[in-house]
């Protein structure tokens, strides 16, 4: 979890890797309509927002196999949306500074959220509070390191 341009994909995929699981990113979920909202530079609200994470929350357990989804999350309620699709999803928040998400997104063509939204996504975001069972991990480290640091937390929740 985590706004655009932390890596959620990257991190997501090398993590299903590690942990012989599966990736699903989850933009690939997004209706049409979301796409081209974002694309137009226009933020997401709630309303947007609950079908896709309910999605999210649904391939969870419609899955029987062990499941890593990339998805944004920015906020308590959104990740409460998940979690009652499946309780026991386990949420990496890859957290990093405002300047290297911004080159992040600057540095990715083709993508359909542009750098226009980061600071809607940063005043959005609300940090996983220690009620949920996450991690939260800096995305300056290279993709290694933050798969060594967190594949073990998750090795953990899957026993």
């Amino acid at each position: 979890m985590g706004v655009a341009g932390c890596g959620k994909s990257t991190i997501g995929a090398a993590l299903a890797a590690r942990l012989g699981a599966e990736f699903l990113d989850g933009d690939s979920l997004h209706p049409q309509a979301n796409i081209d909202k974002m694309a137009s530079g226009t933020p997401l609200n709630d309303d947007d927002r609950a079908p896709w994470l309910a999605e999210i929350g649904r391939r969870f357990t419609a899955s029987n196999v062990v499941l890593v989804i990339a998805c944004s999350a920015l906020k308590r309620a959104y990740r409460d949306i998940i979690r009652a699709g499946d309780p026991s999803v386990v949420f990496v928040h890859l957290h990093g500074t405002r300047e290297l998400l911004n080159e992040r997104m600057n540095s990715r063509p083709g993508h359909f959220m542009p750098a226009s939204l980061l600071d809607s996504q940063l005043a959005t975001l609300e940090p996983l509070r220690g009620d949920e069972n996450g991690v939260v991990v800096d995305i300056a480290k290279p993709v290694e390191d933050i798969v060594n640091e967190v594949s073990p937390v998750l090795s953990r929740a899957l026993l």
